[in-house]
């Protein structure tokens, strides 16, 4: 029984940290409809950051910050100065954005190398809890907490706040939302900025569990196409459940099937698009 709530847990928290790196990449194409096919090397880019501040100052809480700080400026660079210039131009913005996504992989192997590295989790956070007949790490504890706090702030800005209401409008008729005064241009760079911000945290907050190495951010970019088509694109909702369910898929398949790992997170996507072609939660 132990064995079966481990793996759970643990599927949780790695369900977290898809949640972060899907929700901006969901943010980003309910409101631009832009697959940012770059969004894995915000989360790896995140994650370099925050390993360099964390060696200089031994403070996790300012690496975190410093990564997302730096991400969000590169993040807003790539929508103001080239994806603006490819307006509603899906091929352009993909093989753009693919680009980017090779271009900063490069420089974080030429910069930090290719060594796999581990950021450590903040001292207060690094050290077991006993759970009935449980030992577990109470940095997972911390992601899960995490995941659930940011996907409730998400969530209330989306639905209970002005600029929830601008993005909403900003998604369901663009030229309307900018008829009606709202200024699609800002919105658009604010949610790009909010976007990577939220893969780069993602990025940091994994350093711990899951690692820094050069491909990471293929790797979880693939995990997180997942989640958006499973949850539905555009959708906070989608992209929280569905960063549950293939966290936890992900997590029981490594570890009882480990040779069909993607054979029992991709199977489950295949029939999910059979019912629901649009995802679980997609948004009007």
């Amino acid at each position: 029984m132990n064995y079966w709530v481990i793996q759970l847990l643990n599927g949780l928290s790695f369900g977290m940290i898809l949640f972060l790196l899907s929700s901006g990449l969901s943010l980003i194409f309910g409101v631009m409809r832009i697959l940012n096919l770059a969004h894995g090397s915000f989360y790896l880019l995140g994650a370099y950051v925050s390993l360099s501040v964390a060696k200089v100052t031994g403070s996790f809480f300012l690496a975190t910050c410093a990564g997302i700080v730096v991400v969000i400026v590169v993040g807003i660079v790539i929508e103001r100065y080239f994806l603006r210039r490819l307006p509603h131009e899906e091929l352009p913005q993909a093989l753009l954005t693919f680009g980017f996504l090779l271009i900063i992989a490069d420089a974080a192997l030429w910069i930090w190398g290719g060594t796999p590295r581990s950021l450590a989790p903040p001292e207060m956070l690094d050290f077991s809890i006993r759970i009935g007949g449980l030992v577990f790490p109470v940095y997972r504890l911390f992601l899960i907490a995490i995941g659930v706090f940011v996907g409730a702030i998400l969530w209330y800005v989306q639905s209970a706040t002005k600029v929830g209401a601008m993005v909403r409008a900003a998604v369901d008729d663009r030229e309307i939302a900018q008829a009606s005064g709202i200024d699609v241009s800002l919105l658009n760079t604010v949610v790009f900025g909010v976007g990577a911000g939220l893969a780069a945290l993602g990025g940091a907050l994994s350093g711990p569990v899951l690692g820094i190495y050069p491909g990471a951010d293929f790797e979880i970019l693939m995990l997180a196409f997942v989640v958006v088509i499973v949850g539905g694109l555009g959708s906070i909702k989608g992209a929280w459940f569905g960063g549950l369910i293939v966290g936890i898929l992900d997590n029981f398949g490594k570890s009882l099937f480990p040779e069909l790992a993607l054979f029992t997170i991709f199977v489950p996507m295949v029939i999910i698009l059979a019912v629901r072609p649009a995802g679980l939660f997609k948004t009007a």
